[in-house]
């Protein structure tokens, strides 16, 4: 009989700490401009998964929610970089990716809290937030699923001529799913414009994904098996990040076909706010807590002669954004109960099936 090594036991396991990521990523020339949006980005997307868990721990947030606070520079790193007709695929951690893409926060915070006003009417919750106007496609709760689906819409593009990319991001998890493989194999025999992103945050749930994978870089080092470049890159950089996927989105839209870029980064809480991590060692979590992204980003923006006060400024802005965007979901309207006949059928309602 096989027995699990002792390391691979509940909470039992070996720091996971931070190994230095090759930034030759980040050599892109990257303007102020496009640095400050990195910046705003982050910080929206911080301030709102906070205020999120702040309203779930009210009760106000029904089920559960999986926010990517300590993740925000691969999220943001993407958003700023692609076109605003390309199309976003993400997992049920969707909250940044939705962000990043410009969808505003009031109707997303609405969602979240189920109301009338909501972006889905309070019918998606958190875990499956789309705006089609936006380029987010889609936020789904099927493990690896959406792979395929980014790659239908890629072949969409590439049929129409339109220089459109699929972005398909999921964690590291979903390198041991079987449309993971089926996917990258589709992707790269039909040379789709398609970007797979694994946000590896080194926990596929509650297991470590180095007791679960026989390489180290479970998407970087499978790469090559489908013709690929292995792209690992510092998920907790949002100037490496930006570089890497601005590459990659251009080799795309010339007919260079798909990429698959590993993003190593780290979630600050657990799973799911039903988790409260206890499983990952203190040393571990310090380490990775003292590679935050937007501490890092700030001192470099100061760095590079940004003035303290403008970003400030946008840190205060970004704070009035999520105040208005709480009250506005606070106050928003219930559904209403006829509601739950509509968006069920092809045209909209029951009525279709009769």
């Amino acid at each position: 009989m096989t027995t699990m090594p002792p390391y691979a036991e509940y909470g039992n396991h070996e720091p996971i700490l931070p190994t230095p990521v090759d930034r030759s990523n980040a050599e892109l020339p990257i303007g102020l401009e496009t640095r400050l949006r990195l910046y705003r980005l982050q910080q929206e997307i911080r301030l709102f998964e906070k205020r999120a868990y702040d309203l779930f721990l009210r009760g106000l947030v029904k089920g559960t929610s999986h926010l990517s606070l300590g993740q925000e520079a691969i999220a943001a790193g993407f958003g700023a970089a692609m076109r605003s007709d390309d199309w976003t695929f993400a997992t049920y951690r969707g909250h940044a990716h939705t962000l990043a893409r410009g969808v505003p926060m009031s109707p997303v915070m609405a969602e979240l809290l189920g109301r009338a006003n909501g972006l889905l009417g309070g019918k998606g919750g958190s875990m499956h937030l789309t705006s089609v106007e936006h380029g987010m496609m889609g936020s789904y709760a099927i493990i690896g699923a959406h792979l395929c689906v980014a790659n239908g819409a890629a072949w969409t593009a590439q049929y129409n001529q339109t220089g459109q990319v699929a972005v398909a991001f999921f964690g590291d998890g979903t390198t041991n799913i079987g449309a993971f493989h089926e996917a990258l194999n589709f992707a790269k025999v039909w040379n789709l414009p398609t970007v797979f992103v694994c946000e590896n945050n080194l926990y596929m749930e509650y297991t470590a994904i180095g007791h679960a994978a026989a390489v180290p870089n479970p998407a970087a080092d499978r790469a090559a098996a489908y013709g690929l470049e292995s792209i690992l890159v510092d998920g907790n950089d949002a100037d490496a990040v930006y570089s890497v996927a601005s590459r990659a989105l251009e080799l795309a839209r010339s007919g260079g076909g798909p990429s698959l870029i590993e993003a190593r980064t780290y979630r600050h809480g657990g799973h799911s706010r039903a988790d409260p991590g206890k499983y990952r060692p203190q040393q571990e979590i310090d380490a990775w807590m003292d590679r935050d992204p937007i501490p890092m980003y700030h001192q470099r923006l100061l760095e590079l002669g940004v003035d303290e006060g403008e970003l400030s400024g946008i840190s205060t802005q970004t704070a009035a954004a999520v105040e208005t965007a709480t009250q506005s979901a606070i106050d928003g309207p219930m559904p209403d109960l006829a509601s739950i006949y509509t968006d069920v059928w092809a045209n909209g309602g029951w009525e279709w099936r009769n």
